[in-house]
């Protein structure tokens, strides 16, 4: 069962993301508006894996489904972004499952309702 849609501007080939849990937005459609992405997420009660904060921005306003998870991790190498998500990822999950808005920082993860 699919969980969560990881946004274009994520790496596609990603070992974390690649389970039965995961899809890529351009395994849907690499050419969706957000607006897609958002009414595609909500129909099918996804969370919303992205660096874009128009995703961010919009969940505060709404009610879930979608949820979203906001990486705001700047541009990392693969291999620094692949160690950092390895290392923070359940925490992600977990904090998920709470709230509708989880923000991924550096230094720091908060969730929002």
């Amino acid at each position: 069962m699919i969980k969560f849609l990881i946004d274009v501007n994520l790496p596609y080939h990603f070992s974390h993301w690649s389970g039965n849990e995961y899809m890529h937005v351009r395994n849907i459609d690499s050419k969706m508006t957000d607006k897609d992405i958002w009414e595609y997420a909500k129909i099918n009660k996804l969370t919303i894996v992205t660096k874009d904060v128009d995703f961010a921005d919009r969940i505060v306003i709404h009610t879930p489904p979608p949820k979203v998870i906001h990486l705001k991790i700047g541009n990392l190498k693969l291999q620094l972004f692949h160690n950092f998500i390895a290392k923070h990822w359940q925490n992600i999950l977990n904090l998920s499952e709470q709230y509708k808005l989880v923000n991924v920082f550096h230094d720091r993860i908060e969730g929002v309702d």
